[in-house]
């Protein structure tokens, strides 16, 4: 999981990416896939490209 990978926790990741940390916990539990407006933001708090976070997604639907 990229968060923990780099040192954050739920609540400053939520902060870096204007996101509820309930929500952070919610898609990290895979109880909800986030839009891309979402990825985008959290792409933004992990200081990383949304293509990686995206292919992490697709990688989790595709375990279904």
């Amino acid at each position: 999981m990229k968060r923990k990978e780099i040192g954050l926790t739920q609540e400053q990741l939520a902060f870096e990416s204007d996101l509820q940390r309930v929500y952070i916990s919610i898609l990290e539990l895979g109880q909800q896939q986030p839009s891309l407006s979402t990825i985008l933001k959290l792409a933004k708090g992990l200081n990383c490209p949304a293509a990686e976070l995206i292919e992490a997604v697709e990688d989790k639907i595709n375990q279904y």
